[in-house]
Order: structure tokens, then C-alpha cells, then sequence
């Protein structure tokens, strides 16, 4: 048992810890134990409430702005709240699903009334790279190794660095130019963090799996769908800004 919470992962929502406290306080759920099945379930239904409060901000248009507000900032409180509160995921994970769907109909509506048709492109890749990695994971093609752990979560934090630089030098008029440019590097840059988001769902289809063969109660389903979701929004968000880097170079 040991071993198999000794687990790593890019995703903050996901860390090493997350099973392993949960079995230290022996919290076993009386409904029974966490499932794969369970998860995926509660994964899509999460995707469900996100994609219909993103919806209704889509329709709303350029009046969206107040609402992406409310998403963006509510949306962060209840996923703080949910890291550090587990056994609320059953109630905190269906709320932050709605509140990221309101950031999400807003930011699109932006994207697409410059660069029309890549709200459409950008989820659609998104899902596919979901697919396409769990097909490869369950497969066997991609094996969650150690190195390959501790590569991910190296390479995730790198990424956050950077951003968390660029938010603060935003407060003293500053920037770092080259990752949010249109240029050569400004695409690599952006093929790089898609590429570590795609790859940090590898991570948490491994943690999922892990933490179903350790019996972990099962309000962890809902955890599990809300660290999987904290990824998908990265990743579309990360794939919309590669599309219009694309764009602004044609």
C-alpha cells in the first residue's frame, strides 16, 4: 500500500500526498470505496455543468465580462478550498466546474470574435488529446515511470515559474515578450506547455487508477474528476493561445 501512494503528479489538485493523508486518516467512506467507473462518471457529469454554464457566457457575448470575473476568481477560491477540504469534492467539484464554465464562455467569446472558428478547433483538440492519451495509456504505450513522474512535475513547476514571473512583473508595466509573442519562440514556447499539459493527463489517469486500487472512500471519485478537470481547463486554455499565435502569423 505504501508503494502504491507513494505517487507523484504535475497537477497541484493531484499531489503526492493526496491518497496517502486520506489513508493516514483512515477515512473510508461508508458508501464504499473509490472506482474508476465512479470517477469517469463524475468526470463527465463535472464536463457537463462546465459546458453549460460556458454556454450561457457564450451567448452573452461581449456582456459576458462581469461573469468571467466571477468564473475566474470564484472559480480559484473553490479549487483551493476543495485541496485542502477532500471531503467536500462531492459538493466544491460540481461548483467549480460551473464557475471555470462561466470563465471559460467568456475567454472563448473573446478568442473567437478575433480569430473566428478557434473556440470550435480549440475544443475539439482538446478532447482529442484526451482521447487519444488515455487510449495511450491504457495501451501501454505511455507508461507513467518514475522518471517520467518526476520529468512532468519538473517541467510543470518550471511553467508555473514563469507564468508566476510574467503576473507580477505585469504590476511594474513589465512582461517577458517572447512567451506570449506571435514569434518563432513565443510558439515553441506555447508547443512546450501544450505538450506538458497533455502529458500531466497521463499523470492523472495513472493517480485515478492508483488510488482505486488503494480503496480510497469514495467522495475521492469526485477529487479525482476535479483534478482531472483542473487539467482539461489548462490545457484548452493553453491550446486556444497556441491557435491564435498560429493565427496572428499567417
Amino acid at each position: 500500500m505504501a508503494n502504491q501512494l507513494a505517487l507523484r503528479s504535475g497537477n497541484p489538485a493531484l499531489s503526492a500526498d493526496t491518497f496517502r493523508d486520506v489513508a493516514a486518516a483512515g477515512r473510508v467512506a461508508a458508501d464504499g470505496v473509490m472506482t474508476i467507473e465512479g470517477t469517469v462518471n463524475k468526470t463527465a457529469l463535472s464536463l457537463l455543468l462546465l459546458t453549460v454554464t460556458a454556454s450561457y457566457t457564450w451567448n452573452l457575448g461581449p456582456q459576458a465580462g462581469a461573469f468571467v470575473m466571477v468564473g475566474v476568481l470564484g472559480g480559484f477560491v473553490t479549487a483551493m478550498v476543495t485541496i485542502f477540504k477532500k471531503t467536500w469534492a462531492p459538493v466544491t467539484t460540481p461548483l467549480y466546474a460551473a464557475l471555470e464554465g462561466l470563465a471559460l464562455g467568456g475567454i472563448s467569446v473573446t478568442f473567437e470574435r478575433r480569430y473566428p472558428g478557434i473556440a470550435s478547433q480549440a475544443v475539439f483538440l482538446t478532447f482529442g488529446t484526451l482521447g487519444a492519451l488515455l487510449l495511450a495509456y491504457r495501451s501501454g504505450l505511455i507508461k507513467p515511470t518514475e522518471n517520467f513522474k518526476l520529468g512532468i512535475v519538473a517541467a510543470t513547476g518550471g511553467i508555473a515559474l514563469v507564468y508566476f514571473v510574467s503576473f507580477v512583473m505585469s504590476f511594474f508595466g513589465a512582461s517577458i515578450p517572447l512567451i506570449h509573442s506571435s514569434s518563432t519562440f513565443g510558439i515553441i514556447f506555447s508547443v512546450v506547455v501544450v505538450g506538458v499539459a497533455a502529458l500531466n493527463l497521463v499523470l492523472d489517469f495513472d493517480f485515478i487508477e492508483q488510488g482505486a486500487q488503494s480503496g480510497a472512500p469514495k467522495y475521492m471519485e469526485w477529487y479525482g474528476a476535479f483534478g482531472l478537470l483542473v487539467t482539461l481547463v489548462w490545457l484548452y486554455l493553453e491550446i486556444l493561445r497556441l491557435l491564435s499565435k498560429l493565427q496572428d502569423r499567417r
